[in-house]
């Protein structure tokens, strides 16, 4: 979730608490950093555009704050209510991406003086989908989870109709949009994005968590051009030694255990890591995209996944271990990664790999259309959460 395309993109930690902690009025409050009173006057507040009808009060009787309605008390406690009052400290600045529930927003918080990425979801969705478990436990893994490589989550609430969950904002888009702009990655460039990548990975698999959807759309980009590994809407909980067996994902990302219907584990993640590294190198997908699952499975095992020459030798081979139709003998274990040849003289300390800016992502982000200087122009926004959203929108 963030800057561009699916799924963040200002800086908030991790945290356990219930309510958000915006505080305060917005009268005699000033936005001292240069810009963001600017953006503050434009676009619309989160009340505004999610009015909340409040139930009447007639004769001033103190509202019961328990037993909560069954359609507030079913999305708890990872979706807290949140005072409509403090919605005023957030203001729409517009739309970044478009989930498959609903779009993710560009935020102001005026309080923080931050700009986040906040992913709407109608809470009718939710349940027409029966995603509202995958939904809590997207919160309760973003909770946990703590790393230089991973999106922030900020704070995540509810109102009367939707769910709303806060993440840091990554003003350098995805790691598509580069992709895309550029085609081919060159193998120094793509060294640095696998190794934080790799010590992503292997951090949330030693937790117990596979993500299942590791996409370029889903790596974004902060402002020195290294990782942030978004979108934790179809993670879960994974314990070493269980299978799951449901098939999610992106098709042309997904491991072949996974298209069949499984039994998986979280070799599946490595498998989509090997694709994502190989279009990167050579600028095309290992195997053709394809409408269904079973049509993807078909295209993924007749699939050679012939490495170009013009690749290095070191490279060849690590995509051919990641692209392992074999789960078990696919390369998996952060051990086996620092001891690859392909990253010969390149540390997994997630400080030292974040010491340097990545040259090719700043380049391209200055160089580009999409210009940082203009990120924050939001003049004509209007947003009507009830319709279509145009997509994509200024980000």
């Amino acid at each position: 979730m963030g800057a561009a395309s699916s799924d963040t993109k200002g800086r908030s930690s991790l945290t356990n608490i219930l309510v958000p902690p915006w505080k305060g009025q917005l009268a005699g409050d000033h936005l001292v950093v240069s810009g963001l009173s600017r953006l503050w006057d434009t676009g619309r507040t989160l009340r505004e555009k999610f009015r909340t009808p409040q139930p009447s009060n007639p004769q001033g009787e103190k509202s019961k704050e328990w037993p909560s309605p069954h359609y507030i008390s079913l999305f708890l406690p990872e979706f807290p209510l949140w005072p409509v009052a403090e919605q005023q400290e957030l203001k729409i600045l517009g739309c970044v991406a478009k989930g498959s529930l609903g779009p993710v927003l560009k935020v102001l918080d005026r309080t923080q003086q931050k700009v986040f990425a906040l992913k709407v979801l109608p809470k009718v969705e939710v349940l027409r989908r029966n995603t509202l478990k995958q939904c809590k436990e997207e919160v309760s893994i973003q909770r946990l989870v703590k790393h230089p490589f991973i999106q922030c989550l900020g704070e995540s609430w509810q109102g009367q109709q939707h769910l709303f969950i806060m993440c840091s904002y990554c003003s350098f888009g995805d790691l598509y949009s580069l992709w895309t702009s550029s085609k081919r990655i060159d193998e120094d460039t793509v060294r640095i994005f696998a190794a934080e990548l790799v010590t992503v990975l292997a951090y949330l698999h030693d937790l117990g968590i596979v993500h299942r959807d590791v996409k370029m759309e889903n790596v974004l980009l902060d402002e020195r051009g290294h990782l942030k590994l978004s979108d934790f809407g179809l993670a879960r909980h994974l314990p070493y030694g269980e299978r799951a067996h449901t098939i999610c994902g992106t098709l042309q990302y997904m491991a072949p255990e996974v298209l069949s219907g499984g039994p998986y584990s979280h070799s599946a993640d490595w498998w989509s890591l090997g694709v994502l590294l190989f279009a990167l190198s050579t600028g095309e997908f290992p195997a053709a995209p394809e409408k269904d699952h079973m049509s993807m499975l078909e295209s993924v095992n007749q699939a050679t996944f012939e490495v170009p020459q013009c690749l290095s030798q070191a490279l060849s081979h690590l995509l051919k271990e990641l692209l392992c139709r074999i789960p078990r003998q696919r390369l998996r274990y952060l051990h086996q990664f620092k001891s690859h040849r392909f990253f010969r003289g390149i540390s997994f300390d997630p400080a030292l790999l974040q010491k340097f800016p990545v040259d090719l992502v700043l380049t391209i982000r200055k160089t580009g259309s999409t210009d940082s200087s203009t990120i924050d122009m939001f003049e004509d926004f209007d947003c009507n959460l009830t319709e279509n959203l145009p997509f994509p929108c200024p980000a």
